[in-house]
C-alpha cells in the first residue's frame, strides 16, 4: 500500500461500506450462521448501545481471526506517553510556551516518540483530553497500536505518514489531520525520514462537526470533505507481531501470530478519517471589530453543559483580513476555557518573537494573554487595507478544563522560561485622572 495507491469514502459521520475482495461482506444482516469466506464477524462499538442514533457510532468488521486471539498483556515502558497529571498536582499559574522537541538520536517510531505535554479530566470517567507531541525516525514494523482511552487527533507538522487501520489506509501530510476512533488497531509507516507534530487525546465524546447555528448551512469544515479508508487488510497469517495498547493511561502489550489488520470487509459509521485543512471555509466580519475565534472551529467534543466543550480543535489558517477601523491581530483576553496553542507552519499574527513552527503555547483559564509588544505596534500602526495572511496556519486544543503540564514539560529544556518578557514594554496610555 503506497500513498498513489489509497482511495477514500467521503463524507463525516456516515454510514459506510466496503470490502477488498468482492462478496467479504455479508448482505441483509449483520452476523451469518457462517460468514462469507469463514470470516469472523466482530463488532467495534465507540459509543454505548443506547446511545440516540444520530450520536451512536460503531462498526462492524469481518476478518480472518478474530481480535481477540491473543496472549496476555504485559505491562511495558511508555517512556513519554503518559497519564495527565492527577487532580491534586500542582499547576503553575503561569503562561506557557515551548521551543519545539528534537527528533530523538535513537530509532524511534510513532508510538516511543510520544511526549505528553499537558492533560486534563478523568480517564475512567471519560472526560478531558490531553496534549501530546510526537516524533518518529523509523516506521512500526510488526508492531501496532490502539487506544482504550480515547481518539487521537493528529496534527502532523513535518513528514507525511500512512496511517495502517483496520479498516484501510489514510495518507495525511503536514496541513492535514487525521481522527483515529478510541480502540481501534492501527500503524503508522513514515513516508519521509522523520516525522513531527501534535496529538490531541480525547477521553470525552468524540469530536463530531460543531453547530453552525446563524452561519446557516455552509461553511467552516463541510462535510464531505471528511475522507474516511476503504478495505485493505494484511494477511499475514504466522507472522509474530506486537500490539500495544493504551488503557488507563499505561502501555501493555501482547503477541500474536496474525496481524492486527485483516478485515476484509465492513460496514459501519465508526472510522478513521482524514481532512485537509485548507478546505476549512474561513468565516469574519466585512465591517468592524471581529468574530470570536469560536468561527474556526473544525472539530468539537461536546460535554454535559450545551455550548461549552470537553474540547474543541480550531484552526486559524491562511485568510484575508479586511475588517475597518479595527485592531485585526487577537485581541487581549482572559477565557473561561483553556488553550493549547500549536504552530504548523508561517507565523503567527499575534507573536512576532519566539513562536516558531512546532513550537506549542498553554494559556490556562483566566490568565490574560494576546498579541506581544512588536505584534502591537504593527497593529496599531499598519494600514488598514485589505491584508492577506499567507504564510500562516495555526491551531488550538481549547477545553473547558484546566491543562496540567506534566513534570516532564515543565523540566524540558525546551520551555521558554522568559516566556513572560514578550509582554514587557507596553508604554502607559496618556489617559489622567
Amino acid at each position: 500500500m503506497t500513498a498513489s495507491t489509497l482511495s477514500y469514502q467521503s463524507g463525516f459521520g456516515n454510514s459506510f461500506e466496503s470490502e477488498a475482495i468482492p462478496g467479504a461482506l455479508p448482505v441483509g444482516q449483520n452476523s451469518p450462521q457462517r460468514a462469507p469466506f469463514g470470516l469472523y464477524a466482530e463488532l467495534l462499538s465507540g459509543t454505548a448501545f443506547t446511545a440516540p442514533r444520530d450520536h451512536n457510532r460503531r462498526t462492524w468488521m469481518y476478518r480472518r481471526r478474530p481480535s481477540a486471539m491473543h496472549n496476555a498483556s504485559r505491562q511495558i515502558d511508555s517512556k513519554g506517553w503518559i497519564a495527565p497529571p492527577a487532580s491534586d498536582a500542582l499547576v503553575p499559574a503561569n503562561r506557557l510556551r515551548w521551543d519545539p522537541w528534537s527528533i530523538p538520536a535513537e530509532p524511534a517510531d510513532f508510538v516511543d516518540g510520544i511526549v505528553t505535554i499537558a492533560g486534563n479530566g478523568d480517564i475512567a470517567s471519560h472526560i478531558g483530553t490531553a496534549a501530546h507531541i510526537y516524533r518518529a525516525n523509523r516506521s512500526m514494523d510488526s508492531r501496532y497500536a490502539m487506544n482504550s482511552d480515547g481518539e487521537l487527533l493528529i496534527v502532523p507538522q513535518r513528514g507525511a505518514l500512512i496511517i495502517h487501520t483496520e479498516l484501510g489506509g489514510l495518507d495525511v501530510a503536514p496541513g492535514e489531520i487525521v481522527v483515529l476512533p478510541r480502540g481501534m488497531r492501527w500503524r503508522v509507516e513514515l513516508r519521509e525520514v522523520e516525522a513531527y507534530g501534535y496529538i490531541c487525546e480525547n477521553f470525552g465524546t468524540p469530536f463530531r462537526l460543531p453547530e453552525l447555528g446563524p452561519i446557516g448551512s455552509n461553511g467552516l469544515a463541510n462535510a464531505r470533505d471528511f475522507q474516511s479508508p476503504v478495505a485493505s487488510f494484511e494477511d499475514d497469517t504466522d507472522k509474530p507481531v506486537r500490539l500495544v495498547n493504551k488503557f488507563m493511561g499505561r502501555l501493555w502489550e501482547v503477541e500474536q501470530r496474525h496481524s492486527p489488520l485483516d478485515v476484509v470487509a465492513w460496514h459501519g459509521n465508526l472510522t478513521p478519517y482524514k481532512y485537509d485543512l485548507s478546505r476549512f471555509m474561513a468565516l469574519g466580519t466585512v465591517t468592524y471589530d471581529h468574530p470570536d475565534p469560536s468561527i474556526f472551529t473544525v472539530l468539537t467534543s461536546a460535554s454535559d453543559t450545551p455550548g461549552v466543550a470537553n474540547c474543541d480543535f480550531v484552526v486559524f489558517p491562511p485568510r484575508w483580513l479586511v475588517a475597518e477601523n479595527t485592531f485585526r491581530p487577537p485581541w487581549f483576553h482572559r477565557n473561561v476555557m483553556s488553550e493549547f496553542v500549536g504552530l504548523i507552519r508561517g507565523v503567527h499574527d499575534a507573536k512576532a518573537e519566539g513562536f516558531i513552527p512546532g513550537g506549542m503555547s498553554l494559556h490556562n483559564c483566566m490568565l490574560p494573554h494576546g498579541p506581544d509588544v512588536t505584534s502591537y505596534e504593527r497593529a496599531i500602526g499598519a494600514d488598514l487595507a485589505p491584508q492577506r495572511l499567507s504564510d500562516t496556519l495555526v491551531f488550538m486544543f481549547e477545553s473547558r478544563h484546566v491543562f496540567r503540564p506534566t513534570p516532564t514539560a515543565m523540566e524540558a529544556e525546551q520551555l521558554q522560561r522568559d516566556y513572560d518578557t514578550v509582554w514587557d514594554g507596553f508604554e502607559p496610555s496618556t489617559a489622567r485622572k
